[in-house]
């Protein structure tokens, strides 16, 4: 089984979404992590959004990148620029993946208008996660 972590900043929301449907896709094939070099709890919203997709996250937690320096990943995947630019190094031979996703939790507006970013966001993360699964598992 593989394992695969995602690292954003927060571990709020995209890293939070990108765990939840590279999970989903995945099924037994990897166990998935995820973590930020912050942490600033499960964005609400992020948990909202993924359950109109079917996809609960409820039970998520906002998890710091230094509780799993000890696991041998096989993929790391950054989700925003700035989780890149301070990833600590991993000894272990992960491959490595980007792909910077907007903040949804930055997002102003109505509230439907926020919720519509969180979406679109959802959206752009289930088609990666579906992609990487496809192409790495």
């Amino acid at each position: 089984m593989k394992r695969i972590l995602v690292l954003c900043t927060g571990n709020s929301c995209r890293s939070q979404m990108a765990e939840g449907y590279l999970q989903h896709f995945a099924g037994t094939k990897a166990k998935v992590y995820s973590a930020g070099v912050e942490t600033h709890g499960v964005n609400p919203k992020a948990i909202a959004v993924m359950a109109e997709d079917g996809i609960d996250i409820s039970q998520h937690t906002s998890n710091h990148i230094d509780g799993y320096r000890e696991v041998d990943f096989d993929f790391v995947i950054t989700v925003c620029d700035h989780a890149k630019e301070r990833c600590p190094f991993f000894p272990a031979a992960a491959k490595r993946f980007h792909e910077n996703f907007p903040d949804p939790a930055k997002a102003t507006g109505t509230p439907d208008e926020i919720m519509d970013v969180f979406r679109e966001v959802r959206q752009q993360i289930k088609d990666y996660s579906r992609t990487f699964v496809k192409d790495n598992l």
